[in-house]
């Protein structure tokens, strides 16, 4: 399930490009980018093909997770994957915490490491959006901030459980796409147990970041809600 989540990079970055023609530098990004998530599916295929091979998917299923996403606001989307990045860093390095084989931790290492390193690109593509867009941005980024920090939401809360196509509903999420769509969050919950701990390191990442973007201090989801909030009545 994981090599196929990752496989899904493919329709991400073909909406990124479609979205972003006219962003020549960002576009080079994304070339970049989805050769990287695309060698994180490569290792964990090849992981499966030696060392599992009953459970190596077919071309169908990842070809499944291939499909149009529906046009998307540009900065929304950027941010979006920005607290993506984010959360997959931590759920790696808690993977790598629960595995005791040494090759699957070291593939889950260097895919957190991509993570961490895909995340402050596009935190600097944030920031660029700051300087262009200003308050436009600033509404963006504190609105996706809002949302992928949401006590409310479970722990699964990522790109690839948002729905991207009307017309596929409700079959237009990445994770309803897999052979078995209730894989992440048991995996999260009951295998790699990815607890309350963890979800406090990615919110804490997120808010040092907007914090950082924004120049306020915003060291709970609740003041990030709030300064979302003063935004919208400006």
């Amino acid at each position: 399930m994981n090599s196929i989540l990752e496989w899904s990079s493919m329709p991400t970055a073909e909406m990124f490009l479609r979205d972003n023609q006219n962003d020549i530098d960002f576009s080079a990004f994304i070339s970049i980018w989805f050769f990287e998530e695309q060698k994180h599916s490569l290792a964990l295929l090849e992981y499966l093909r030696r060392f599992a091979p009953e459970f190596l998917p077919t071309e169908a299923e990842l070809g499944a997770v291939r499909f149009t996403f529906d046009p998307a606001p540009a900065l929304d989307s950027l941010a979006l994957h920005f607290c993506g990045e984010v959360r997959l860093n931590n759920w790696y390095r808690c993977a790598r915490e629960y595995h005791s084989e040494p090759v699957i931790r070291a593939i889950y290492q260097l895919l957190a490491n991509d993570e961490a390193r895909h995340a402050r690109s596009y935190f600097k593509y944030m920031q660029r959006a700051m300087k262009r867009h200003g308050e436009q941005a600033k509404m963006s980024f504190s609105k996706i901030g809002v949302l992928m920090t949401n006590p409310r939401m479970n722990r699964a809360m990522h790109p690839t459980n948002l729905h991207v196509n009307k017309s596929l509903f409700p079959s237009d999420t990445v994770n309803s796409r897999l052979p078995d769509p209730g894989w992440l969050t048991r995996w999260l919950d009951e295998e790699i147990h990815f607890d309350e701990k963890w979800e406090t390191k990615i919110e804490r990442g997120i808010l040092q970041n907007l914090s950082a973007l924004f120049g306020e201090q915003l060291d709970s989801a609740r003041a990030l809600r709030q300064f979302q909030k003063s935004l919208t009545v400006l």
